[in-house]
This record gives structure tokens, sequence and C-alpha cells, in this order.
């Protein structure tokens, strides 16, 4: 079979009715903040971008993926939006992007970004026929630009106001033009957003046309509690039909967009289905390589009740099992950590150790473990809590967010518990 860029239902009025879309979870980290994004992307009962109720790995995606094209042969799309940024996890989007690919040569495959870390990643994008992308393009004016976003990060760097959004927008530019050069269709969102970018979103379409965007999709700004626009009201439908009528004489419009889920899955405009909802629950549970057999949790624990050692100061690891039938976990091992020092070493030697674990359990931990950790299929998770209750809710999918520590978010140098002398 081919590929038919003709069946991608967001792109294509006459296809939406016809043809499905599975968005794959597996980029949670975000690399801006929107004034208009809330993080809690944990929830089953909102339906905008940036939610999801499960994250995957890119192999248990792949799964998930395999499950939902029996429950809805007519997926068409394969996506990757979020629940964050997917070039915020370049990695893990890319390696979903190259499993889909390689299993389902015929499925169209997309991704939604905000542009800023994307560039690097466009050749091979084009390689996997990656057929269309999406970038949100807010403002083209970066003093606009500074009022929508706090802050970007950007290859380890924070930047705030007029130089972080002057970074962003170059950055989308540079994108768009790229993505056009390789043949690569590009459709532009721009939010709506009742006083702050409503008279400037023409201006936005007409430098983005000439650059050589496909479409364009001017749609409504999301209220969300807990934000800095919390207070901004949507806008009403005249404003938005206004907008979208004078934006059309530049670029043709797409009016169907229904603010998908980072886990949407089906026929636009319908909701997910409890057989799906649970087919991605149930790919979440597996290991991260779901072929492995990992039957074990690793924990880091000073006493032997509580989550509460650094990794690198761990001389030994508590391993766990899931006892189905009592509905607890049990202690079934403990494990002698590798040496202190040796680098990258000494983390191969842990994944060595820990092989039979899906998870390793700690207070916090540096990037270079956990990066070394990950490859391995071994999810490093920075929790503080009863060891039992931790355990049992990783092996079983339970929402954590209670126990879960800064550290899960931020590096270990500016969130961490450790003396900085572990971690080597």
């Amino acid at each position: 079979m081919t590929i038919n860029i003709k069946n991608h239902p967001c792109f294509n009025d006459t296809s939406r009715h016809k043809f499905g879309r599975i968005h794959l979870p597996v980029a949670p980290k975000c690399n801006i903040q929107c004034n208009y994004c809330s993080r809690k992307f944990d929830c089953m009962n909102e339906n905008r971008p940036g939610v999801t109720s499960k994250v995957l790995s890119p192999k248990q995606a792949l799964y998930y993926l395999d499950q939902a094209l029996q429950l809805s042969p007519n997926i068409a799309v394969v996506g990757i939006a979020g629940p964050g940024d997917p070039f915020a996890n370049p990695d893990e989007t890319m390696e979903t992007l190259r499993l889909v690919r390689e299993k389902y040569p015929e499925m169209l495959l997309c991704v939604a970004t905000n542009g800023l870390d994307v560039l690097p990643y466009i050749d091979e994008l084009a390689d996997l026929q990656v057929s269309h992308v999406t970038l949100t393009i807010n403002a083209i004016d970066p003093k606009i630009g500074a009022e929508i976003y706090a802050w970007v990060r950007y290859k380890k760097r924070m930047y705030r106001e007029l130089e972080g959004a002057q970074l962003l927008l170059e950055n989308q530019l540079a994108a768009l033009q790229k993505l056009k050069r390789l043949g690569v269709t590009a459709k532009v969102n721009s939010i709506i957003i009742p006083g702050i970018n409503d008279t400037h979103v023409i201006e936005v379409a007409r430098q983005v046309s000439a650059l050589g965007a496909d479409i364009l999709n001017c749609l409504p700004y999301y209220n969300t509690t807990e934000t800095v626009f919390e207070n901004i009201a949507e806008p009403d439908p005249v404003m938005v039909l206004e907008i979208q009528e004078e934006a059309g004489k530049l670029l043709p419009q797409m009016k169907h967009c229904a603010r998908c889920r980072a886990d949407a899955v089906g026929i636009i405009g319908e909701l997910n289905s409890p057989e799906m909802t649970e087919k991605m629950a149930e790919a979440s549970l597996l290991p991260k390589n779901p072929g492995d057999n990992r039957p074990f949790i690793a924990v880091a624990s000073i006493e032997g009740v509580l989550v509460n050692q650094h990794l690198g100061e761990a001389e030994r690891f508590l391993v766990y099992a899931l006892d189905k039938e009592r509905r607890s976990c049990s202690l079934v091992d403990s494990r002698i950590a590798p040496p202190p020092g040796g680098g990258r070493d000494r983390w191969e030697a842990l994944a060595h150790t820990l092989s039979d674990c899906r998870a390793l359990l700690v207070n916090s931990a540096g990037d270079s473990p956990k990066t070394v950790l990950n490859t391995h299929g071994i999810e490093v998770m920075s929790l503080e809590g009863v060891i039992e209750e931790a355990v049992y809710g990783v092996f079983t999918g339970q929402n954590l967010k209670h126990l879960m520590k800064s550290s899960q978010i931020h590096a270990c140098k500016s969130g961490c518990s450790g003396t900085g002398n572990g971690c080597d």
C-alpha cells in the first residue's frame, strides 16, 4: 500500500467522517510555558490539548497502536502532540515514529509542535515520510509573544520575556521554511486570545503564508484554571468567524478543529471509547519494552520502609514483586549496588543488575543514570513515601502524584536532595 495524504482527517474536511486518527502520548516534557496552559495533564475529564490519561514509552505506544487498530481499523493517521512538546522529548518522539513507520509503512504520520526544537529533526522527519507537521505560532511580533510565553527553555538555558519570544519566533519561522523546502505539508495553529493577539492573528497569517504554510487554523483560546490567563474570557464565536474569514483571504482555513487531547483516538469530535481507554491503560502497565520479562520493581531505601534514598548513595536495592491475589507487593530480593565512581560504566552495571526490573524508585537521581537506565528499559521515578504504597501503585498504574517529587520534573542539580557526589 502507498501513503495517501488525502486521508488525513485534520487536513481534509471531506475525510474527517471516514478516517480516524490516533495521538500517541509519548512526550510529557515541554520546553516553553504558555500563559494559557496548565501542566496538569493526567486527566480523564477534560477535552483540550495537553491532556492525556497516560504517558507511554515508544514501544508501549506501538503495542497500544496494534490494539487500537483492531478496534478501529479506519485509523489512517498516527500523530504525536504531547502532552508536552514532541521535540522537548526528541528521543521518544523519533523512536515512536521510526517504530510506526517500520511496522505500518502505509500509515500517515504527523506531529504538532511549538517549533522551538524541531529544526534539527526535520531532515529525518522527511526521510520517515512524516507528511504533516503543525506549528503553533501565536505571534510574529516578539512583544506580543512576550505576553503569551512565561519562559522558553532552549539548549538547557532559560529565556524570558522579549528574549524568549524572539528566540522562539526565529526557530519557528526557520522550521516552517525548512519544512516547505523538503516538501512537508505545514499547518500553522494560531490561538486567538482576546486582548492579547486577537488583532494580530491576521499578521501571523500574512507572514506564514509568505513563507509557504499550507493551511492555517485560527482556533479560539481555551480558558483553563490555574493559569496566568485564567481571567481572560474565551473569544466569542463572532470574533473567531471574522478572523477566520479575513485570514482565509491569505491561506486556506481549517474550521473543524476539535482541540484534541494528546491521547485522542478515533473520528474527530468523538470521545475516546471506554474500550480504547482500557487498551491504553493496559499498555501503560507493561514494561517500557513490552516484550521484556520484567516482573519486578527496585527501590532505594535507607531503612527498608520508605522510598527515601538518593540513587547515587544507595549501596543496595530492594526488589519487589506484585502479588495479584493479595493485591499487594512483596519483597523478593536485595541486590548490591555497583561501587561509586566509574561514570557511565557504573550505571550500565546497575542496568545489568536490575535487568528484570521495570522501574527503580528513588528519592532523587541525576540525569546521567536516568538516561542510561531508561535506555535499558528501566524507568527511574523520584518519589517519597511508604515503599508498599509506591510499588503497588506503579505496578497497578495508580495516580502517584501525591508521592512525586519536583525532581521528577527538574534536573538533579536544581532539585536534588543528594550530596552532589553520588551520580558519577
